[in-house]
């Protein structure tokens, strides 16, 4: 993921400004490069650790979806065909008592 950023932390820093007889104030206009510099270089290095956690997150995403394959639930001990039908039998009996039977 390779970006091409127009300008470089660097080439603001060196950018001269023509002066005129009523241009800019030299300091107001290095102060506020100054601070585009700094907020720069923040976006640069929340940049760089976004990109890091993405390619990890690419990684680790195979792994965790091996690891929900072999998660599934397994079925326990004795839940056979023949235990789920005599407790489904059981059940009915329960819940409709001598109602079967009629």
């Amino acid at each position: 993921m390779e970006r091409k950023n127009k300008l470089t932390k660097n080439d603001i820093y060196e950018k001269e400004f023509k002066t005129s007889m009523r241009g800019y104030n030299q300091d107001e206009v290095d102060q506020f490069l100054d601070e585009i510099i700094k907020d720069y270089e923040a976006f640069e290095t929340h940049i760089q650790t976004l990109e890091k956690e993405l390619e990890e997150a690419k990684f680790a995403q195979p792994a965790r979806t091996e690891s929900r394959v072999q998660s599934k639930p397994q079925p326990a001990a004795g839940n056979t065909n023949y235990d789920i039908l005599r407790r489904l039998s059981n059940l009915e009996k329960h819940v409709f008592g001598s109602k079967l039977n009629e």
